[in-house]
């Protein structure tokens, strides 16, 4: 999920909410033909003329700028010049690792088992691991069943952005009887009161959802933070006392969404991207679940709605390690974000030029012909459903020439934006469908 700008919509949830009324009424979302009068100053009387102008976010740059993208773009599977899969991978996965530019990051220290317990019919490990970037360890959660022996199937599971960083494993997990009320709030309003890496866990996987980059442990701290001297990051008068208090959380949240272009231009300047270091982040998840007694190495999957649904789409799309993914809540074509919806979106989105060299859906696309599951909801607010249902056409063409169209499927479901209980079944069904048939 994206940011949202303070001062016009104070949370994630309230627009949401909001949106998702505008969009029950308006589900087909697209730009407006207007009429403007305009003053003819090269003629001799005061007459106007009339100018269609198509309206869009950014204005009258709007059919320009969309101009720019090409309906295949030039490292596209679809283009006829590519005839078989190894020559076009190749270089379509070269080119968009260069333009993700994900850094080298290392475990600096031991992967540390800092709790066990039992919980929800669970064997519950909390781990933690220092990476080479940042001071503060990642924490993770990995959930199997009490009692299983062997090897099993696993799932990284990938939490949301949801305009909440002080958050980050905690909004798909359940560890205790005392969550802190705020998770309970946030999964009955996205997950139907669900924590859902428990409930793939109990059958039988081993699953592992860890803080990512500027989320729960990684987030960055107010107290680390000066220099900026006006703006809405501005850290003045702020801290890091009382975390767990829910003003103080709305606090930082908010401070949060404003430091995202900020710290998005500073990783600009550093030679990377946001997504490619939240790329870095999740491909060290991986190696340490795929490192675990109980796992399957080779037998791994990742899922997650929203923010990480966009995590799923570039971790499955340039790791392909795993063996079967579902991307949940965010899937949508780059005209879409140009055009209608950037605004809706957090900076870890965006990767530049990325769009000259291959459509959004086609990065989870590279992953093709391995089992890739696509789910949407025809109300979410956050994307145009036109062009949700394009993104589809895409990937079904990607695989259609593939000749693996069974190993790709994108289901549409009322409401807004969600992973509620059915599309979790669902979820479920197709990972025991590729990862234990």
């Amino acid at each position: 999920m994206g940011k949202i700008k303070s001062g016009e919509i104070k949370s994630r949830r309230d627009f949401i909410k909001k949106s998702a009324f505008a969009c029950a009424a308006f589900p087909f979302i697209s730009r407006v033909n207007t009429i403007i009068p305009v003053k003819n100053q090269l003629a001799s009387s005061s007459t106007t003329m009339n100018i269609i102008k198509n309206k869009s976010i950014i204005g009258g740059y709007g059919d320009w700028a969309a101009n720019l993208l090409k309906e295949v773009p030039e490292l596209s599977f679809r283009n006829d010049s590519y005839t078989t899969i190894e020559s076009w991978k190749s270089t379509a996965l070269e080119k968009v690792k260069e333009l993700v530019a994900a850094p080298k990051l290392a475990v600096t220290s031991q992967i540390s088992v800092d709790k066990k317990y039992n919980y929800d019919g669970l064997e519950v490990e909390e781990l933690s691991w220092q990476l080479s970037s940042g001071t503060k360890r990642t924490n993770a959660i990995l959930l199997r069943p009490i009692g299983v022996k062997g090897k099993l199937p696993a799932i990284l599971g990938l939490h949301d952005h949801g305009g909440n960083k002080y958050f980050g494993k905690r909004k798909i997990t359940k560890v205790s009887d005392n969550e802190h009320p705020l998770m309970s709030e946030h999964q009955n309003q996205y997950y139907e009161g669900f924590a859902w890496a428990n409930e793939i866990a109990k059958r039988g996987y081993v699953v592992m959802v860890h803080d990512v980059f500027t989320f729960g442990s990684r987030r960055v701290l107010l107290n680390d933070v000066e220099g900026i001297l006006w703006g809405g990051a501005i850290n003045e008068g702020l801290g890091d006392n009382n975390p767990e208090e829910a003003k103080n959380i709305e606090t930082y949240n908010n401070w949060a969404a404003e430091h995202e272009h900020v710290l998005s231009k500073s990783l600009f300047c550093a030679g990377t991207t946001w997504p490619g270091v939240t790329f870095a982040e999740d491909q060290i998840a991986l190696n340490v679940l795929a490192s675990r007694s109980h796992v399957d190495e080779n037998n791994i999957g990742c899922a997650g709605l929203s923010g990480g649904g966009l995590r799923t789409n570039y971790l499955a799309g340039l790791d392909h390690r795993v063996k079967c993914a579902v991307s949940v809540g965010f899937m949508s074509t780059w005209q879409d974000f140009l055009l209608h919806k950037s605004f809706t979106h957090t900076w870890m989105l965006y990767a530049p030029l990325l769009s000259k060299y291959i459509e959004f859906p086609e990065l989870i696309g590279l992953r093709a012909p391995l089992p890739t599951l696509v789910l949407n909801n025809n109300q979410d607010s956050l994307y145009t459903l036109t062009e949700m249902q394009k993104a589809d056409a895409i990937l079904s063409a990607v695989y259609k020439k593939m000749n693996a169209s069974e190993k790709y499927r994108a289901n549409f479901y009322e409401g807004p934006h969600k992973f509620d209980k059915q599309m979790q079944l669902d979820a479920f069904n197709w990972f025991d469908k590729w990862m234990k048939g």
